[in-house]
């Protein structure tokens, strides 16, 4: 299957689709947890990002990754003038991913290697589902190497490639981490 076969057929589906160059793989439902944590990355981004020319898109803002492949972050900043009609979004400089019980694979090995191979990409932000805390793969203009750091609820998100920074604790405002079965993987 091309890419562009991929739109058309993703087009007639009920479920969501990601691409990974060859066939089209299922994404699962969310949690209201997911959700919550998504509004809250979009809201504490457009609000620093207005007037900057970037802006926050997702989940259905497409990406080209390697290949063929297509992937549907929980949110992506560009600061590309997109078209309406666009398909994929150009010049992505930073990614999030907010991982699931049953993403943790995908989200932290796949999606890592192939969102390392755009070379616009400058962050790439993990936020965990168990407890209010970050992953964050990061690498200066240019460099192809990335630098991993871990934050926690009482440190703050700094992305100097957009100008602005994000206490991690707002990440999670109003997300219910009591209810989390001990022991479960991601």
């Amino acid at each position: 299957m091309t890419r562009d076969q991929f739109f058309n057929w993703a087009q007639a589906q009920d479920k969501r689709y990601e691409f990974d160059g060859f066939q089209p793989v299922a994404t699962t439902g969310g949690s209201n947890n997911h959700s919550v944590t998504c509004q809250n990355i979009y809201f504490a981004l457009q609000t620093r990002l207005r007037g900057s020319g970037c802006e926050v898109l997702g989940p259905d803002a497409g990406l080209a990754t390697v290949g063929d492949a297509v992937r549907y972050p929980d949110a992506l900043v560009t600061c590309v003038k997109v078209p309406g009609t666009a398909r994929l979004v150009p010049g992505v400089v930073v990614v999030f991913e907010v991982v699931s019980p049953t993403s943790g694979r995908a989200d932290r090995i796949d999606k890592l290697v192939e969102y390392r191979a755009v070379p616009s990409i400058r962050r790439y932000v993990i936020l965990e589902y168990r407890s209010a805390g970050l992953t964050v793969f990061s690498r200066p203009e240019g460099a192809a190497d990335w630098s991993a750091t871990a934050l926690t609820a009482d440190e703050t998100l700094d992305m100097p490639e957009l100008g602005i920074a994000v206490p991690v604790h707002e990440f999670y405002e109003g997300v219910d981490l009591s209810g989390t079965p001990p022991g479960a993987e991601a």
